[in-house]
């Protein structure tokens, strides 16, 4: 019996570190940042220039420290764009089940400076996002991210 004590006890306490452990590493899984090699102005040059020739759209850019210096506050620049690839979401809002995704569209990439004057370009992990989903969300989203990977990719080289 008192083996048996020990053994759940053990179980529980392990279940709730890895629990633990599993909450406070999600963000960490969820987004992804990448250093580029550019100042921030020609960082999203660059990757507007990349996004443009991969076929993909521009909906939306929010300059966040524009924004907030309209409010009194003066932050480092932050630029977040909105994509769209059309053959993407259409094969995603036709069908009606799958449109409980569309609080994840469309695709947003940060491209911003951090106070030791270097600058990044961060995004969601749209793959591991997509996974517990599958089916045909998880095959649209792999290759969007592939896609947005690629353009990355070239901008931080």
């Amino acid at each position: 019996m008192k083996n048996i004590l020990f053994g759940i006890s053990g179980a529980l306490i392990g279940a709730l570190l890895m629990g633990f452990v599993g909450f406070y590493s999600l963000p960490g899984l969820m987004m992804l940042e990448d250093e580029t090699n550019y100042d921030f102005e020609t960082t999203v040059e660059v990757f507007e220039r990349e996004v443009e020739d991969a076929g993909w759209s521009i909906i939306k850019t929010h300059d966040m420290k524009e924004t907030l210096e309209g409010h009194g506050h003066d932050v480092l620049n932050v630029k977040i764009f909105e994509l769209c690839s059309a053959r993407y979401s259409a094969e995603i809002l036709k069908l009606d089940d799958e449109r409980i995704v569309t609080p994840l569209m469309p695709c947003r990439v940060a491209i911003y400076e951090k106070s030791n004057g270097n600058t990044y370009i961060t995004r969601m992990d749209s793959q591991l996002m997509a996974k517990p989903f599958g089916g045909v969300i998880t095959e649209v989203m792999d290759q969007a991210a592939a896609e947005i990977e690629e353009v990355i990719s070239k901008v931080i080289r």
